[in-house]
């Protein structure tokens, strides 16, 4: 019989154990090793079928097992420790208060639509947000007074499952946030804080906000499952990505306008400090910034003064390198859902203006969430360096006349939480080797480590993730066969010495799932090899309206159970946190083979270096910028290739290449010692060179440094002395903006060089423009010269500022010199873009005019 009604009950605690509610409900158990061993000590087994979550542990541990604990003194003590550790890592200076100056941001709002954290708190889908829990993470290792906001799905994601015949199945159990490490945002006479937003119709969609405690961070999530909305609106918040049109651009509203909103209200109702600067990840939360606009409205500026105030203080993150994955809304959408109360003093139009594809190549009557991201922000970012490049050619219509390299997107490149993502095993190495439990920081190449003991510990690795393997194959057999033992074959499934392959992500089609199944039946005779055998563990979940990626999945399952084949290859169902942290240590090789360039970053193969792992896999995202021929393999791209079909071949018949002449080989070469040497050498130059720069927080010191203390700094320029800053650079945009078509190149005259130019010489450059209506002072008139190439494209150009050197009227005349630094090819341009000290890129207004 089934329960109609479920919820969870908290256990009491006797009051020497009060420790362990405090350690159950701050999230730094999920990467703080000692506290994960002390709710493991209390019982492995509940603790493993628990998931690792304390506050199911402790809701399924016998009272007799409580009571014996709190007489344990030992155990008491021990806890304690713990808990005052936890204080003092709460409270004590880190990086951000001992580098940075006084007057940094004192608070930053950090906005994603999902965050993995851990496998207990299953808010996320994939990378986006298993990026933002390593951001929230690393934040606060690093003392980053970091604000995180998000929404509370009742459902997650979706739990997935492979139905016999191979077709994914998803189920939505639905969460008991009782049962989870949450508490409510409360007024003083303990009533729940609520946000709310108006309605089409008159109607409101209300929110109440839920604490998680993220180490340092606090991160708050908005939840309508609430009595005070009806039936529909109750479900706003029901699924991750559950929903398309409407539902979605609820979620969006909620996050962004209602997110801003739970800030205010913990900073009334707390001593949080509001954000001086706030940072979008992905284009779910943009509306963030017309809440913002709205009360600095209220404060008595226009909607263009705003503006400037928001984009000074705002970063945007891109997270993808393909048009179809930005969320668009109809205009007669957005426009019905601001033409009420919802912000006050900002007028629909301005709404519409800030989202429309009003550019070459752009749809008319759609509201592009990424576009208005861009426009709401001053400072933008993609990934990784090439996601960086991918970016400013996919956007760069909105910068129109700007090359490529000039359009104001940057690229911070993503890293991973290596607390989180590495073994415990690797961990003691280190410290038992090394002296240090930071392995970002250890130094492999002491022959303090033998390599025995590496090897020793990959081999561990791999052993437990085989474990893991067979436990989940055989758990998926039993719903499928209630009551029916598991088969014997799956006892022999995989084997902990042979060379593992693995490969985990969402499964949309340019991932390409199924190209390691171009020739099955030379994939066959590799996992086969009874010389060097290789077995590939395999996970992913495609999005439940995404029946092509469905068809995949099926397609590999269906191979992967063919009766010889799958002692060497397996599915593994539900791909979660808790799978990743045994998959990534356990596999030798990472496999990754997008098209390229459409995988923006890819840290899974980051968490699975940060193991030791080797990256096999094409030159696209992170591996792009980071392989060096030592830490892996690269998949050489086919992009010249005639068709899909061709490149999908010669791509995969590289991949088998790999594996086959280079990668087992080098595997299975061993010493006198049973141990691969040049295979550990290249683990151990993983593990050296890549740890540092691939750990988020890199990542994070690099977002302060670059992005968020310039982003502040621009905040505070701008609203000094009442906002006069804002006003004037309103003003000043309106008065150049309106001139711009009236400015021209009239003339360009060059001398200096001789008939035969030399590596040394002088090019003097006089450009004659025509400015009517502006000052001098309003533009940056630059010479732009480099290698000129096919076309008289200027290749990584340079650019001298001229210098107006006399005329008032029209037009006014600019000299400067170049310096000939380098022989071969010169070509050289003059152009004109707006100049102003509060501008963050020349490019900002999408403004220039070039000499013809």
């Amino acid at each position: 019989m089934k329960a109609i009604r479920r919820f969870t009950v908290r256990t009491v605690l006797p009051d020497s154990l009060g420790a362990l509610e405090e350690l159950a409900t701050n999230l730094r158990w999920s990467w703080h090793l000692p506290t994960r061993e002390l709710f493991e000590f209390i019982s492995p087994e509940t603790w493993e079928s628990s998931g690792h979550d304390p506050i199911a542990l402790l809701g399924e541990i016998e009272p007799d097992r409580l009571a014996e604990l709190a007489v344990n003194g030992e155990f008491v003590a021990r806890a304690n420790a713990l808990r005052d550790d936890l204080h003092r890592y709460l409270g004590e200076p880190r990086w951000y208060q001992q580098s940075c100056s006084s007057d940094a941001p004192k608070a930053i709002g950090y906005f994603s639509p999902e965050f993995g954290i851990a496998a207990a708190l299953p808010q996320y889908s994939g990378g986006l947000g298993i990026l933002a829990g390593d951001h929230l993470k690393s934040a606060s290792d690093l003392g980053v007074p970091i604000i995180g906001v998000g929404l509370f799905y009742r459902s997650g994601y979706f739990a997935q499952s492979i139905s016999p015949d191979g077709w994914q199945e998803e189920a939505y159990p639905v969460l008991d946030p009782d049962g989870l490490p949450l508490s409510v945002l409360r007024h003083p006479d303990g009533t729940a804080a609520q946000v709310a937003l108006a309605l089409p119709g008159g109607g409101a969609l209300y929110a109440r906000i839920w604490q998680v405690a993220v180490g340092r961070i606090p991160l708050l999530l908005l939840d309508t499952d609430i009595p005070e909305n009806d039936d529909a609106m109750r479900s706003v918040t029901d699924r991750l990505y559950g929903g398309g049109g409407e539902h979605r651009l609820l979620q969006e509203l909620l996050l962004g306008i209602g997110g801003v909103r739970a800030i205010k209200l913990l900073s009334e109702l707390t001593d949080a400090e509001v954000p001086e600067l706030f940072h979008t990840n992905e284009g779910h939360a943009g509306f963030l910034g017309l809440e913002r606009i709205s009360d600095l409205i209220g404060d008595g500026l226009s909607f263009s003064e705003a503006l400037q105030v928001v984009r000074a203080g705002t970063v945007f993150t891109t997270h993808t390198p393909v048009p179809a994955g930005i969320d668009r809304f109809d205009s007669a959408l957005i426009e019905q859902y601001f033409s009420t109360d919802l912000l006050p003093g900002v007028d629909v139009g301005d709404v519409l203006a800030l989202g429309a594809e009003n550019y070459d190549g752009g749809t008319p009557n759609t509201f592009n969430m990424a576009v208005m991201g861009l426009r709401l922000g001053q400072r933008a970012n993609g990934v990784s360096r090439l996601h960086g490049e991918v970016s400013r050619g996919m956007f760069g219509a909105l910068w129109p006349g700007f090359d490529n390299v000039d359009v104001p997107i940057t690229s911070v490149t993503n890293g991973v939480h290596a607390p989180t993502w590495t073994d415990p095993s690797l961990v003691a190495l280190a410290e038992e080797k090394l002296g240090t439990s930071d392995t970002t920081l250890a130094d492999w190449s002491s022959p303090a480590v033998g390599d025995g003991d590496l090897w020793r510990v990959r081999n561990g690795m791999r052993a437990q993730l085989v474990k893991d393997a067979r436990h989940r194959v055989a758990k998926a057999w039993g719903v499928h066969n209630p009551g029916v033992g598991d088969p014997a074959w799956v006892a022999d499934m995989l084997d902990p010495e042979v060379l593992t392959i693995g490969f985990a992500r969402r499964v949309p089609t340019y991932k390409r799932l199924t190209l390691m199944l171009h020739d099955p039946e030379r994939l066959r005779s590799i996992l086969l090899d009874p010389q060097r055998p290789v077995q590939i563990v395999i996970a992913g979940k495609s999005h439940p309206a995404d029946d092509e990626g469905k068809r995949l999945i099926q397609r590999l399952v269906e191979f992967a159970q063919e009766p010889d084949v799958r002692k060497r290859m397996v599915f593994l169902p539900n791909y979660d946190i808790g799978m990743a942290q045994l998959l990534y240590p356990g596999t030798d090789v990472w496999l990754n083979n997008p098209l390229r360039p459409l995988e923006a970053c890819g840290t899974s193969g980051m968490k699975a270096a940060l193991n030791g792992s080797l990256n096999l896999s094409i030159l696209d995202g992170w591996w792009a910028e980071f392989y060096d021929q030592e830490n892996g393999w690269a998949i050489p791209s086919a992009d010249s290739a005639g068709d899909a079909a061709e490149r999908d071949k010669l791509e995969a018949d590289s991949l088998y290449d790999l594996i086959e002449h280079q990668i087992a080989p080098r595997f299975y070469d061993r010493n006198a010692d049973g141990v691969p040497v040049r295979w550990v050498e290249a683990i151990r130059h993983t593990l050296a060179t890549l740890s540092p720069e691939l750990s988020a927080d890199r990542m994070v010191r690099e977002y302060v440094e670059r992005l968020y203390l310039p982003a502040a700094a621009a905040a505070r320029t701008i609203s000094a002395d009442a906002f006069a800053p804002a006003r004037a650079l309103a003003e000043w945009k309106t008065k150049v903006t309106a001139a711009w078509p009236r400015i021209s190149v009239s003339h360009v005259e060059s001398g200096g060089v001789d008939a035969v130019p030399q590596v040394g010489d002088e090019l003097h450059v006089r450009a004659h423009v025509n400015i009517d209506g502006l000052s001098p002072d309003d533009v940056a008139v630059e010479v732009v010269y480099g290698r000129a190439r096919e076309g008289d494209q200027l290749e990584n150009p340079e650019r001298v500022e001229l210098v107006a050197t006399k005329g008032t009227g029209n037009p006014v005349q600019f000299a400067g010199t170049v310096v000939l630094s380098r022989a071969g090819s010169f070509g050289y341009n003059v152009r004109v873009v707006p100049r102003h000290p509060l501008l963050a890129s020349p490019a900002e207004l999408g403004l220039i005019t070039v000499a013809n």
